[in-house]
């Protein structure tokens, strides 16, 4: 990732192409197939990492269940694995590649040198954990108080990019993935799709999701 691609990544914005130069001479590379684990909960915080291409899924998963539950999937310029640099303690959830992905990695020491000559970076921070805060509560409210479908319309309006000719489509991905998102099982989030579909909301296409009526499917959610 060169300094024209760092300074597109939200942590870094502000920061000067000399700093950003520096920044970029202390990055490591490092690739994953899809399915392979980055790193797990309960591993100790080594890295930041830092996506340049593919996709990272953030998950929790229940011990006695086996049941997955994402809470993030992380793109290109998405920064992940900061809060276990910071606090000192272990991982606090799972990441897993759902596609081949190219991670930048800045190893915990050089990150807090870095954070002390460029303080700066201590406010983008802490605003990047305020997002972050919000979207937990967000998961919490949804998972309380909205039935399946509007979680999976949720997901899906989260997710979908907006295309060359204009129109809305989530990344590749797989139901599986979906599910864990929307916090439900596969079979349930079919059944979701479904009527989404038969709403003329959105349609499966391979496996990507398009949305067919961006306003309609927010309403499913309100």
């Amino acid at each position: 990732m060169g300094v024209s691609q760092l300074a597109d990544v939200p942590l870094f914005h502000g920061l000067s192409d000399t700093t950003l130069d520096q920044l970029s001479a202390l990055l490591r590379h490092r690739k994953y197939g899809r399915g392979e684990v980055v790193f797990l909960r309960g591993d100790p915080g080594v890295n930041l990492c830092i996506v340049n291409s593919g996709r990272i899924k953030l998950t929790v998963t229940s011990e006695s269940q086996g049941r997955e539950v994402a809470f993030a999937l992380m793109g290109p310029h998405d920064v992940f694995g900061e809060l276990a640099l910071l606090d000192g303690e272990p991982r606090s959830a799972d990441a897993v590649a759902v596609e081949p992905t190219e991670l930048l990695l800045l190893s915990r020491d050089e990150f807090m040198q870095f954070i002390h000559a460029h303080p700066e970076i201590a406010l983008a921070l802490l605003a990047d954990l305020g997002r972050r805060l919000r979207r937990d509560l967000q998961i919490l409210q949804d998972a309380t108080f909205l039935d399946v479908t509007a979680r999976v319309a949720r997901v899906v309006l989260n997710l979908a990019e907006r295309q060359e000719d204009g129109s809305l489509c989530t990344p590749a991905t797989t139901q599986s993935n979906l599910a864990a998102l929307a916090m439900t099982t596969r079979e349930t989030l079919n059944q979701s799709l479904h009527t989404l579909a038969q709403q003329d909301l959105l349609r499966w296409e391979g496996r990507r999701v398009r949305v067919l009526d961006q306003t309609g499917l927010r309403r499913r959610i309100y």
